[in-house]
């Protein structure tokens, strides 16, 4: 009788001591030296079909660089590239974009409207006006988000979402990515900072970040529920058990 007592009391302790997380488990940057550094690569998106453009032209005359800007205004209006990737400018006509960077449509532009002798020293402007993301899974607000800026990394998109919840695995993040229709998966370890130099350290338009949830949130989507809950089931079953075998004698 002593030995079945002990017998459930070892396994009670070891279901505790099996459902704790370590210090590990969640803090980011486990691997990081303080006095270290290390150079962050940014590789700019390219332009995709239904992206929608903002381009902005000017020069050293207004009035005739107006002519080039969509209403006549150098306003905050934008082009949606086809499925065929392309745009139609005031002007210059259908421009194929797909698979430039902002940058290179920039040059492209500039370099158009100087050698074709439109305007004399101009200046083209692109950005991307409905760049966006998405976050899923165990952050405090799952969603989609748009930004405004050339480039923002993980870090960035999790904070927009609210940082991850206590029940989101640290070291198993999933990041969906899209480009000229293919889709490629790849996995970061926020534990580590061995991700800073890899190309899914900057989020790109449209990509989605999934956060997978910990065992013991997947436990209490179950009938179990908490790990409160199991143990109370765990410590009724072991007293019927332990009031049966008394009985018996």
């Amino acid at each position: 009788m002593l030995n079945m007592k002990k017998i459930v009391l070892f396994l009670l302790v070891l279901i505790v001591f099996a459902s704790c997380s370590t210090k590990k488990d969640i803090l980011y940057f486990n691997t990081i030296d303080a006095n270290q550094q290390d150079k962050v690569v940014f590789s700019p998106g390219k332009i995709q079909p239904n992206d929608i453009l903002n381009v902005i032209v000017t020069s050293s005359s207004l009035e005739l660089a107006a002519a080039y800007n969509l209403n006549q205004t150098p306003t905050f209006t934008g082009y949606l590239v086809t499925t065929e990737g392309t745009i139609t400018l005031p002007v210059l006509g259908k421009i194929q974009v797909q698979n430039l960077t902002l940058g290179e449509l920039e040059n492209f532009l500039t370099t158009k409207l100087k050698d074709d002798k439109h305007l004399t020293n101009p200046i083209v402007t692109v950005r991307l006006m409905n760049a966006k993301f998405t976050v899923l899974g165990e952050v405090n607000k799952p969603g989609t988000y748009t930004f405004n800026e050339e480039n923002i990394s993980v870090l960035q998109a999790l904070g927009y979402a609210g940082d991850l919840t206590i029940n989101g695995v640290r070291n198993d993040i999933l990041i969906i990515r899209e480009e000229n229709n293919v889709k490629t998966y790849a996995k970061i370890d926020l534990t580590s900072k061995d991700w800073f130099n890899s190309p899914y350290y900057y989020i790109k338009p449209n990509d989605v970040v999934y956060v997978n949830p910990n065992g013991a949130k997947v436990k209490s989507a179950g009938y179990i529920g908490s790990l409160g809950n199991f143990l109370t089931i765990v410590s009724i079953g072991v007293s019927t058990v332990l009031t049966i075998l008394v009985l018996s004698k």
